[in-house]
């Protein structure tokens, strides 16, 4: 069974999926560089010449690529959660989502270098579009989550061993 970690945009998922994986003894992949390799574009280049729902197709198709393979810790994307198949898709795995809150994420986008070549541009901006994304997607990462884990003072290192605990307590 592979595990893969939700959340919106900036809550560790690709830091915490490779120090999970290295910890599993598994593979990691971050589903947005997967698919941007596959694509040979950046997921801001996709989204600015497929707009989204171009982008949600290809990334529907990494992440069907991405469930057959076992023993793999995924990073998804913070939107992989809005298309119901592809809910369906992660209940073949373990789901953990990574929460924060709007300001933490708004101060880490701020500080990323990654966000303005990788991401795509916050439409109508800032900590109001962040605040009421979080508000839309809330229900659905809750729908899909094994696991909830706050990653707001917490190191990635910190997050990952509570992930470790928590994964013991289930199995022992």
């Amino acid at each position: 069974m592979s595990i893969f970690l939700i959340g919106y945009r900036a809550t560790g998922k690709s830091t915490v999926a490779r120090l999970l994986a290295a910890r599993l003894g598994w593979d990691c992949v971050d589903a947005d560089e997967a698919l941007a390799t596959r694509y040979g574009r950046t997921i801001r280049q996709i989204f600015a010449e497929e707009g989204e729902a171009g982008f949600r197709d290809k990334e529907a198709a990494v992440l069907d690529e991405l469930c057959r393979r076992p023993r793999l810790v995924v990073a998804t994307g913070g939107g992989v959660i809005l298309r119901e198949a592809n809910r369906v898709r992660l209940r073949s795995g373990r789901v953990i989502w990574l929460t924060a809150d709007a300001q933490t994420i708004w101060d880490r986008l701020q500080h990323d270098p990654t966000t303005s070549e990788r991401r795509p541009t916050l439409t109508v901006g800032g900590l109001a579009e962040i605040e009421e994304l979080l508000r839309v997607r809330e229900p659905l990462y809750r729908g899909c989550a094994d696991l909830v884990v706050d990653a707001v003072g917490r190191s990635p290192e910190e997050v990952v061993a509570h992930i470790l605990l928590q994964r013991r307590k289930e199995e022992g």
